[in-house]
C-alpha cells in the first residue's frame, strides 16, 4: 500500500524561475547601451592633442585631419595640424597648414605665432651653422 500521494518536487519550477529572473540574458530585457557622445571638432582636436602628447603622431595627425574635414572653415584645426607636424619635425608641412589657416583668417593669432616660432627656430639653426 502506498504511503500517500506521490511527492511532486516543487523546487524545480521555483529554481527555474529564480534563474530566469536573475539572468539578464534569459529573463530580463537587455538595457540599451549608453549612446556615444557626438563627435565634434573640439573632441577630435582634444583627442589629437592627447595622442600627440603620448607620442602617437600618426593618430594625432589623422584626428586633426578629421577635424579639418568636419569643419574646413575653422582655422584652429589647421593650426593644430600644423603644430603636430612641427612637433614631429616636418616643418614644411607645418608651414603649409599655418599658411592655410591664414588663408582663411589673415589675422589668426595662433597661426601667426606658430609661423613666427618656425622662423625663429630656422634663424637659430642657420646662425649656429
Amino acid at each position: 500500500m502506498p504511503y500517500g500521494p506521490p511527492m511532486v518536487p516543487r523546487t524545480i519550477p521555483l529554481l527555474a524561475a529564480l534563474m530566469l529572473a536573475a539572468s539578464p540574458a534569459l529573463g530580463a530585457p537587455a538595457k540599451p547601451p549608453k549612446p556615444e557622445p557626438p563627435v565634434t571638432v573640439e573632441s577630435l582636436l582634444t583627442q589629437a592633442h592627447a595622442a600627440a602628447i603620448k607620442g602617437d603622431i600618426e593618430l594625432a595627425l589623422r584626428l586633426a585631419q578629421s577635424a579639418i574635414v568636419a569643419n574646413p572653415a575653422r582655422t584652429g584645426s589647421y593650426v593644430a595640424l600644423g603644430d603636430i607636424y612641427a612637433q614631429s619635425g616636418q616643418v614644411e608641412f607645418a608651414r603649409n597648414y599655418y599658411d592655410a589657416a591664414l588663408g582663411i583668417d589673415p589675422a589668426d593669432s595662433g597661426a601667426l605665432k606658430a609661423l613666427s616660432a618656425l622662423d625663429q627656430a630656422a634663424t637659430t639653426v642657420n646662425a649656429a651653422r
